[in-house]
């Protein structure tokens, strides 16, 4: 689209955000805060049920609008990840529309442990793919090839990873890029103020050291 088409006559791109209790919110918020203003985009969570889910720690609930069976062939998917794609990645409900509505997407993505999912599904089989960090084994057993990179993309299969958590606003920009252009990608950019500049440079296990590790193994242990 260049910048003189009018945005009521972009395409119509329908993308839905599959969630499950113990999903970890910003997996999901993140892509949706930078794809919901794509011009022609909808956005809608939906799950096996209607209703609310909650994220990991149960502070959270986000709703679902729709059930698998009311998307049966959207144009892009993106499944968060979290504690809760232990129980997702052996649902068949879920598994069975994914590789269904597959068949059907311009791009299938995943944020996180959500391509442990994809994997489950089948859809990684032989392909590198990123996940968080901690993960990579888990990834390696659904048949991909775990890499450290922060975005992983194979075009021609229409399927993308993205590592940890923040990640995945990276990848909503390249799914934006590849949707619409590189300008509605700069220009999502700007609208949600993604310009990074964190007080600390521990994002990622080569730049982080012992102690750091050990006090995050105390959160985690707490947590779960």
């Amino acid at each position: 689209m260049s910048t003189t088409d009018s945005v009521a006559d972009a395409p119509p791109i329908d993308i839905v955000i599959p969630i499950f209790d113990r999903l970890t919110a910003l997996d999901a918020v993140g892509p949706y805060e930078t794809l919901q203003r794509l011009p022609g985009a909808t956005v809608t969570f939906i799950g096996a049920r209607t209703g609310e889910y909650r994220t990991e720690n149960g502070f959270l609930g986000i709703i679902s609008d729709a059930t698998y069976a009311d998307k049966p062939t959207p144009d892009v998917i993106v499944v968060p990840g979290g504690v809760g794609t232990r129980v997702a990645m052996e649902d068949e409900e879920l598994l069975a529309w994914l590789r269904s509505a597959h068949e059907h997407t311009r791009f299938t993505t995943s944020v996180c442990t959500g391509s442990i999912v994809l994997g489950a599904a089948g859809l990684l089989k032989g392909l590198t793919a990123t996940t968080h960090w901690s993960t990579y084994g888990m990834l390696e057993r659904q048949g991909a090839t775990a890499t450290g990179d922060r975005v992983v993309e194979h075009l021609d299969e229409r399927i993308i990873t993205a590592a940890g958590v923040s990640s995945g606003i990276d990848m909503a920009l390249r799914l934006s890029e590849l949707l619409v252009d590189d300008v509605a990608a700069k220009a999502m950019q700007l609208m949600i103020e993604y310009d990074p500049q964190p007080p600390f440079d521990s994002g990622s296990v080569d730049k982080s050291n012992d102690v750091v590790m050990a006090r995050l193994a105390q959160y985690v242990e707490h947590k779960d």
